[in-house]
């Protein structure tokens, strides 16, 4: 009796984020134990325990990098898991769990909120139980649609209607999910010239990766009445992600077309170019499906693209990375400094010094995460170039899932490295930071300043 309750004690003592944190552990361990079923798998195929592994990870992370062929290697109840598995990854592992305790009609008490801040990237205690509801039910609706939408559509590939549902509901889940995974083989280089694959696949990965609260606000805004629309506020979180969410496509696209118009796209028609390009462009966000064979592009493009995989997508979204607000709030903080201004403006609103202080330091312990990385497994794996591993490795942080085709190649710690990078991609690197923190007690006193001389 004593020692469960000197259990319960030590459950109540651990941080919001390390509660968080031991969620996500479990949800790896019941995702790994359900790719573990025989049922998984297509008959005479057998996986080694560490790519199991690596999947479970991958779809929970929703990254899609995979040391495996999924359509080679599950049944199509193995990929009904993989389905499941990628929707806990993208609403988050809290969210869910308050939607089903919801549905039970339990009370969500302080503790459960303060969980589902720390998972959402919310700032702000109220509403969170509401920003749930409103999460789930609006994923739910948009994935019923193009799941309908998808399923008709793919009846002129497939011969039967279960296999269009099948492969409706994957492609549905999996652009939605930004999980990147696929059951074609070959991403969606055989939908090369399916323009209408591609802008929906588009659209759903954009509607993964611009965030939460942004998709809760625009449905705010259309179900507001129509003469009252010109008052309604956006969120300065709206405003900042979603106009860089949409320069980093533009000059994604536009950069990416360059580098590559007199190798990869010489003599390809312009249609094609312009759909490829804005195509690899969206997908670096946090998508990871390609439309073509990304390591047929330019040395310089895979460093492009893994500046922009780096980036991600936007917080409270199902993607990863330092997220879109980091990037700005870092961009503009420079020029800012450079022009000798103070505090930062955006949207004539000014940003907090500790918002400023988080986007650096996101920034700076993620790029000594991939530095890290990248050093370590070029060591371990002296055959690749140093833009393989780079590439493999920002698509693990940003959780994207695009490859140059060496992640099965890997060794098992390299597979390891990256299976962290894609956990902390996914939960933020300020969650994971925080997780070795206790709750921080109150300065009792301050020192005296002095000045160190810098630059």
């Amino acid at each position: 009796m004593h020692l469960n309750h000197h259990h319960k004690h030590k459950f109540r003592n651990l941080s919001a984020v390390q509660l968080l944190l031991s969620f996500y552990f479990l949800a790896v361990i019941g995702s790994t134990i359900l790719l573990l079923l025989p049922v998984a798998y297509l008959p005479g195929v057998s996986v080694q325990f560490i790519d199991v592994l690596f999947t479970a990870v991958s779809a929970l992370s929703v990254t899609g990098l995979s040391t495996i062929t999924i359509v080679d290697t599950y049944s199509t109840t193995g990929i009904v898991f993989l389905v499941l598995i990628l929707q806990l990854g993208a609403v988050g592992v809290m969210a869910i769990g308050t939607f089903v305790w919801m549905l039970l009609g339990k009370k969500v008490s302080v503790r459960e909120r303060r969980l589902i801040m720390t998972d959402q990237n919310q700032t702000t205690f109220g509403g969170v139980v509401k920003l749930i509801q409103q999460i789930i039910l609006v994923l739910f609706i948009i994935e019923v649609v193009s799941t309908i939408i998808f399923t008709l559509y793919y009846l002129k590939y497939f011969p039967t209607l279960g296999e269009a549902f099948i492969n409706g509901l994957f492609s549905t889940v999996s652009a939605i999910s930004n999980g990147g995974f696929d059951i074609t083989g070959s991403s969606l280089i055989s939908y090369q010239n399916d323009y209408f694959i591609q802008i929906m696949t588009m659209i759903l990965i954009i509607i993964g990766a611009i965030g939460f609260p942004v998709l809760v606000e625009v449905k705010e805004f259309i179900m507001t009445p129509k003469k009252n629309r010109r008052f309604y506020r956006f969120s300065l979180f709206t405003k900042v992600t979603t106009t860089t969410f949409a320069l980093l496509i533009v000059v994604g696209t536009i950069v990416i077309y360059l580098i590559d118009m007199n190798y990869f796209f010489k003599g390809v028609a312009a249609d094609q170019t312009f759909f490829q390009s804005l195509f690899q462009s969206v997908t670096t966000r946090s998508g990871g499906l390609s439309t073509i064979p990304v390591e047929e592009l330019r040395e310089q493009n895979h460093h492009f693209m893994s500046i922009l995989m780096f980036i991600g997508a936007s917080p409270s979204s199902a993607g990863g990375g330092i997220r879109t607000t980091t990037f700005a709030l870092v961009v503009i903080f420079v020029i800012t400094y450079a022009r000798g201004g103070k505090g930062i403006r955006l949207f004539r609103r000014e940003i907090y010094d500790q918002d400023l202080q988080k986007a650096v330091t996101v920034l700076l312990m993620a790029i000594g995460l991939i530095t890290s990385s990248l050093f370590i497994i070029s060591l371990i794996e002296p055959s690749f170039s140093i833009t393989q591993i780079l590439f493999e490795v920002t698509s693990a942080f940003g959780t994207v899932g695009l490859s140059l085709g060496i992640t099965e190649e890997l060794t098992i710690v390299s597979k390891c490295i990256l299976m962290l990078l894609m956990f902390i991609g996914r939960v933020g690197v300020i969650t994971f930071l925080f997780m070795f923190t206790r709750n921080p007690k109150p300065e009792a006193y301050r020192l005296p300043k002095e000045r160190i001389i810098i630059g």
